[in-house]
């Protein structure tokens, strides 16, 4: 009959429509518009926009309450110079050839830089297992180096921007003087003081299971390390046994050599070789420490259990 329906010709492609839709999902293709196979890495390389995003999330954690992590640490610097200024800088008293202030100042900005660095490294992975919300960092497709760049990144900006603002503090306080003699030594002692102790706390919160922990490092390791490292003194003053103590910690180096660069003379040694030195194994150093807390992080302890 005329009007008798006829078998569609679309009914061909359509199954070969459908045939196509198949292979499409069952991730056997690599041609145009085709998924990998099932545990073929999809990121390779650097996840630059997860490690941006990380970075991006942990700054803006501490400048949500900026007056609490930049400012504040200002403030209480500031006060630690008029104390020891008023008790120690009378009459006129020079340490390496300037002021009293002007030779203490150096050494507490740095110290604030330090200080900060651990504390804001130190309660991302803390916060995380306490609170139990660490899977928002365990989750995303991050290899534990991006992870661990991240949080150390983060934690040396933010000891730069309380740098910044101790410095711009104490501009206001008299007799202090802060032209660079050694620019560069500014930078680098100055860096490597602050990714040692963002990695220093990066570990103390892998090992911290509770804020106590954390207080306890600050407390009994952080802060008696920053004020026994010549901050408020040169080692020189110090008895043999004293001093061969405080070559060996490496806060000295670091607060030191930031003080040479402003300065232009330090108590590490008598030459610019001897800074040289002292930069190159603060480098080699961080390094090491770098690596070892690397891996301490991806093997996961008391992490993932």
């Amino acid at each position: 009959m005329a009007d008798q329906v006829q078998p569609s010709p679309a009914a061909g492609p359509v199954e070969k429509q459908g045939s196509e839709d198949a292979s499409f999902t069952e991730n056997t293709g690599k041609g145009r518009g085709s998924f990998p196979k099932r545990g073929e890495p999809v990121i390779t390389g650097i996840n630059r926009v997860g490690l941006w995003s990380l970075y991006i999330k942990e700054v803006r954690r501490f400048l949500k309450v900026q007056t609490q992590t930049i400012w504040a640490p200002a403030v209480t610097t500031l006060l630690f110079l008029v104390i020891f200024t008023v008790a120690l800088g009378r009459e006129g008293r020079e340490v390496l050839g300037v002021n009293f202030a002007t030779f203490v100042a150096p050494g507490l900005i740095v110290m604030g830089m330090m200080q900060n660095a651990f504390a804001n490294s130190s309660f991302s992975l803390l916060s995380g297992k306490i609170q139990g919300t660490i899977i928002d960092l365990l989750m995303p497709p991050l290899s534990t180096g991006e992870l661990m760049t991240g949080i150390v990144a983060a934690a040396v900006t933010r000891a730069i921007a309380v740098g910044g603002a101790v410095a711009l503090a104490m501009l206001f306080y008299p007799g202090v003087s802060l032209s660079m003699a050694h620019p560069w030594a500014v930078a680098w002692f100055g860096l490597m003081g602050a990714i040692m102790l963002a990695l220093m706390g990066l570990l103390a919160s892998i090992w911290a299971e509770k804020f106590d922990h954390n207080a306890a490092v600050s407390n009994f390791v952080i802060a008696p390390l920053s004020l026994l490292s010549g901050t408020f003194y040169v080692i020189d003053n110090l008895a043999p046994a004293f001093q061969a103590i405080s070559r060996a910690n490496p806060f000295f180096y670091v607060i030191s050599g930031f003080r040479f660069g402003f300065l232009g003379q330090s108590d590490i040694g008598d030459t610019n070789g001897a800074l040289v030195q002292a930069a190159l194994g603060l480098g080699i150093f961080n390094i090491i420490f770098g690596f070892i807390v690397y891996r301490i992080l991806a093997s996961g302890w008391k992490i993932r259990s």
